[in-house]
């Protein structure tokens, strides 16, 4: 009966994958992965365009300059002057929003940006350089110099020591979509792993069951099952964001977040097996439905703790979390994916994952034997392990 496990395995993978609801919810999930990557895309690469009600003399130059330095640059950022006849035409225009910003001279100490109700960074980032360049020039020239002779020695290069690298923004990101696919498979998975082992218990299906295949291959087979479907949905949707990424032209970046990406879906198999195996003993503590939000509210907690933890952890403290066991599922992955660890340390923090995945499933092996057969009332783990196998 050594091999009783693999066909409890291949009955959970069946029915999920006849499980419409799980179909149905993997399938919007992909697309809403998709989706908000090609949104993503489309926002950083559009173009924001200023209106600017200008009036007096050289504003119009001011918008220019402006417009000239935003394309040396790079910055999807533009301008669009439009002429007005005095001050007073120019506010009214930014009163009725009709514009973005207006800009005026402000005798003698230069330039006047106009707003409603909030300042725009942008207008006043480019149009305060443009207004700046403009005044070197005219400035250099009542001197008898140029703004190059006046520039000399002030340029400054920014060399990247790590092109590969990922953008801090970016890496912030991945470690979010981590923390929140480790939460939803861990809930999706776990709670019908329980779920199933409390019907199992409700309709006395466990009693034949225990007659026919001993109790631990059982669990093995629940928690290989339902291991390998939970990597496979992993697979799926870590693929659909490496293939969003290089859609929205983020392909030079995809090297350093696919490995951090193959280093997270190691980590949660590892982990997860631990997990499930926990989320069989919750459901093996009720005798029904109703028991499981008790029994299950350590799980819960441990894997919100997980969540919030890769969501909100950083520097020293995360270093310290991406080497213990189950927050390590989402910490040093995260930390791959900004470049903050060495090579080595997954090694290490996989092993370490390893050996507690190895000391869980053997404590949850017991309880779950012990309590599995046991239909009278709900048990606390103390009770369980007090049972005689």
């Amino acid at each position: 009966m050594n091999g009783a496990w693999r066909i409890v395995a291949a009955r959970e993978i069946a029915v999920k994958l006849h499980d419409r609801n799980f179909l149905i919810s993997t399938v919007i999930t992909i697309v809403a992965i998709v989706a908000s990557l090609a949104i993503s895309g489309f926002i950083s690469n559009r173009t924001d365009t200023i209106d600017v009600a200008v009036a007096g003399a050289d504003t119009e130059q001011v918008v220019t300059a402006a417009n000239a330095i935003t394309e040396s640059t790079h910055k999807k950022v533009r301008f669009t002057a439009h002429k007005e006849a005095d001050v007073a035409a120019v506010e009214r225009q930014v009163r009725d929003e009709s514009v973005d910003v207006g800009l005026v001279p402000n005798d003698p100490s230069g330039w006047r940006l106009i707003g409603k109700t909030s300042e725009n960074d942008n207008a006043a980032t480019y149009l305060g350089a443009a207004a700046q360049q403009l005044a070197l020039q005219r400035n250099a020239v009542a001197a008898g110099t140029s703004i190059e002779q006046l520039g000399r020695g002030g340029a400054v290069s920014y060399d990247l020591l790590d092109k590969a690298g990922v953008s801090p923004g970016l890496a912030r990101i991945v470690a979010f979509v981590f923390a929140f696919l480790f939460y939803v498979s861990s809930i999706l998975f776990g709670m019908s792993i329980a779920q199933s082992v409390i019907e199992e218990k409700q309709n006395r299906i466990v009693e034949i069951l225990a007659s026919a295949i001993p109790l631990r291959q059982l669990l093995i087979g629940k928690v290989i099952g339902n291991t390998v479907m939970a990597f496979g949905q992993l697979a799926l949707f870590i693929g659909a964001g490496l293939i969003g990424l290089a859609a929205t032209g983020r392909g030079d970046q995809i090297a350093q977040i696919g490995g951090a990406a193959g280093w997270f879906i190691v980590f949660f198999v590892v982990g997860f097996l631990a997990l499930a195996s926990l989320w069989a003993v919750a459901g093996s503590l009720a005798t029904r439905s109703e028991d499981l939000q008790s029994t299950a509210m350590p799980m819960t907690m441990l894997i919100m703790a997980v969540l919030f933890a890769g969501i909100f952890l950083s520097g020293t403290w995360r270093v310290i979390a991406s080497y213990i066991p189950v927050v390590s599922i989402v910490a040093m992955p995260g930390r791959l994916a900004d470049g903050t660890a060495s090579w080595w340390e997954p090694v290490i923090s996989l092993l370490l994952m390893g050996a507690a995945a190895y000391g869980i499933v053997i404590l949850a092996e017991k309880i779950y034997r012990r309590s599995l057969m046991q239909t009278q009332s709900r048990l606390s783990i103390r009770q369980a392990l007090a049972v005689e196998d």
